[in-house]
C-alpha cells in the first residue's frame, strides 16, 4: 500500500477544515455560475451544483475547452478550477472568459492559471494529486460561491466531521469483497448522489485502475436494465451494481431500486447499499465520496498496483504538450 497517497486522499476532514477558515474577497452576486473543470478538479463543481441548485441558483460545470455560446449574453460568475494549475482545457476557458470581461476566480495551487494576473485567484496547498484534494477544491469553491452570497453556510465543519467519522469507523471488506474482481456500476437514486457516484466510478478508475460506469435511477430504469440480460453469462461474475442512497431520495425511487433489484439481480450480482451519513446536503456528499476512497484504497491493494500512478494520464499530457 502506498501509505502516503492514503494519507492524502484521508485528510480530506482536514482539507475541509482549512477551506471552512478559508479568506476569499466579497464578490458580487451573479445570476448563475459557470465552473471550468477537469477530472478531480471539476467533481467539485459537480458537488458544488447540487447545494446551489437547493438555493435557486443555477451552476454549470464545463468540461472542455470552449466557453458556452449562452455565457457572454447571460454573463455568469466564472470560476477556473485546476488543482496543478495548468489544464489546458481549463485554462482554455479561463482565457475566453477574461477575453469576454467575465467575472472571473482562479482556483489552484499555482501553475499557469496563478500566473494569468486574474482579480482573484484562492491558492490552494499543493503537494497532492488533484483526486486526493477534494476537500481543499471543493471547500474553496464552497467558499467563493459564499463570499459571491449564493450559499448562506455550506457546511464545510459539518462535512469535515462525517467524512472523519467514515474514515476512522466503516469497515469496507465485505463491499471490496463484492467489488473485487469485477466492473463496479454505482447507481444514484437523487441529483444530490449523482456526482457522488460518478465520483466512484472515476475514483475506481484512477485508484483501483478498473473499470466502472455509473447511472442514476430513475433513468436507468428506461434503458440500462435491459444490457444485462444477452451476456448475463458475463455480468453475472463480471458486474457488480452498488446502490448509493440517501434519505431524500423520492419515495418512488426506493420503489424503483427494490424492483429493479428483484428483476435483474440473476443477470448482475448487487452490492447492499451505501447509505449517505450526516444532516447536511453537503456532509452527506462527502460520506459516500469517503466511502469510495476506502474501498478504492482497498481495491489497488488487492489488485497490486500503485493507486497514486496515473502514468497513462501523465504520458497523454506530454504528448499533448509536444503536439502543440
Amino acid at each position: 500500500m502506498n501509505e502516503a497517497f492514503a494519507r492524502q486522499t484521508r485528510s480530506m476532514p482536514d482539507q475541509l477544515r482549512w477551506a471552512a477558515r478559508l479568506e476569499v474577497p466579497r464578490l458580487a452576486r451573479p445570476g448563475s455560475v459557470l465552473v471550468a473543470g477537469m477530472g478531480g478538479s471539476g467533481i467539485s463543481g459537480d458537488f458544488a451544483a447540487v447545494l446551489t441548485e437547493r438555493h435557486g441558483v443555477r451552476l454549470q460545470v464545463v468540461k472542455g475547452y470552449e466557453l458556452p455560446r449562452w455565457a457572454e449574453a447571460e454573463r455568469p460568475l466564472v470560476v477556473a478550477i485546476s488543482y496543478s494549475g495548468d489544464t489546458e482545457e481549463t485554462l482554455s476557458i479561463a482565457e475566453a472568459a477574461r477575453a469576454a470581461s467575465l467575472d472571473l476566480v482562479g482556483v489552484s495551487s499555482g501553475g499557469a492559471l496563478r500566473e494569468l494576473d486574474l482579480a482573484h485567484h484562492v491558492e490552494v496547498p499543493g503537494g497532492n494529486q488533484p483526486r486526493a484534494s477534494l476537500g481543499y477544491l471543493l471547500g474553496a469553491l464552497c467558499r467563493v460561491l459564499e463570499q459571491a452570497s449564493l450559499l448562506t453556510d455550506a457546511g464545510l465543519d459539518e462535512a469535515a466531521d462525517v467524512a472523519a467519522s467514515v474514515y476512522d469507523g466503516v469497515e469496507v471488506t465485505a463491499l471490496a469483497d463484492d467489488l473485487e474482481g469485477r466492473i463496479v456500476i454505482p447507481w444514484a437514486g437523487s441529483p444530490l448522489t449523482a456526482p457522488v457516484a460518478q465520483r466512484w466510478k472515476t475514483q475506481i478508475n484512477e485508484n483501483a485502475k478498473a473499470p466502472a460506469w455509473w447511472s442514476v435511477l430513475p433513468e436507468a430504469d428506461h434503458n440500462e436494465i435491459m444490457g444485462f440480460s444477452a451476456l448475463s453469462e458475463v455480468t453475472r461474475e463480471g458486474a457488480v451494481v452498488v446502490p448509493l442512497r440517501d434519505i431524500d431520495d423520492h419515495p418512488r425511487v426506493d420503489v424503483r431500486f427494490e424492483q429493479t433489484r428483484r428483476l435483474t439481480e440473476g443477470d448482475v450480482l448487487w452490492a447492499d447499499p451505501v447509505h449517505s451519513r450526516g444532516g447536511g446536503v453537503l456532509a452527506r456528499m462527502v460520506s459516500l465520496a469517503a466511502v469510495a476512497d476506502l474501498v478504492t484504497l482497498e481495491l489497488a491493494e488487492r489488485y497490486g498496483v500503485d493507486p497514486e500512478s496515473v502514468a497513462l494520464i501523465e504520458d497523454l499530457k506530454q504528448s499533448l504538450k509536444e503536439s502543440g
